[in-house]
């Protein structure tokens, strides 16, 4: 682990490099094709020192510019997370902003995967997700989603170690009173860790996930 900070540091002083991935499979930190190449600044560098101090298994992504305002820099896909005790999975995530992934790793360990414990007793194992990166406006405007920067994750349901499924969908008004507890605290606990957070009580279009995105500002409904 002492190598792969000092790897990380010598590419933010000296700037630009293009780093070629390799490593084990199950070591937390970078990981992609060997074949694969990826040019990181040091701002990205940084990032990525920060990302692996989470735990979290990734893989950096080369940028992407689609057109139409639409594009993936200092982009990572995330394999595993870390929580207290042991690695959960993430579902149908694609390309996300490293600072997003930092931000998004630090919500799933300290407030999903701890209320989890503490409310239902069981820890988590999955987050699924609707994904991140697509080309496309906020519903019903003619401006750029968060998601065509991949800035933005929708979350559908987690999954705990005991076979329960709680969903967005199900969940947020369900009769299970510490199911529906459990999901609002995990919304609260994001309205700390991002600028926009939007689930259910929002509008209709987000009834059956939580919308969390990069932002300066704080907008949690």
């Amino acid at each position: 682990m002492r190598l792969f900070f000092w790897f990380f540091a010598m590419i933010a002083l000296g700037g630009c490099s293009a780093v070629p991935q390799s490593r084990e499979p199950d070591r937390p930190g970078a990981r992609t094709p060997a074949s694969t190449a990826v040019t990181i600044g040091p701002e990205g560098a940084q990032c990525l020192t920060e990302l692996s101090r989470t735990g979290s298994l990734y893989s950096p992504l080369p940028d992407r510019y689609d057109g139409a305002g639409c594009q993936v820099s200092n982009s990572v896909r995330l394999d595993r997370l870390r929580g207290d005790n042991a690695e959960f999975m993430l579902s149908n995530l694609g390309p996300v902003a490293c600072p997003l992934a930092s931000a998004f790793a630090g919500w799933a360990r300290f407030g999903v995967d701890r209320a989890a414990r503490q409310l239902l007793g069981s820890p988590l194992v999955k987050i699924e997700t609707m994904g991140s990166y697509s080309c496309r406006n906020v519903a019903g405007t003619g401006r750029l989603s968060a998601h065509a920067r991949a800035e933005a994750i929708d979350i559908g349901a987690f999954v705990l170690a005991d076979g329960r499924r709680i969903s967005v969908i199900d969940g947020w008004s369900s009769r299970d009173r510490d199911e529906g507890a459990f999901l609002r605290i995990v919304h609260e606990s994001a309205c700390k860790r991002f600028g926009t957070v939007l689930g259910p009580d929002y509008n209709a279009a987000h009834r059956d996930h939580l919308h969390v995105e990069l932002g300066s500002g704080s907008f949690c409904r």
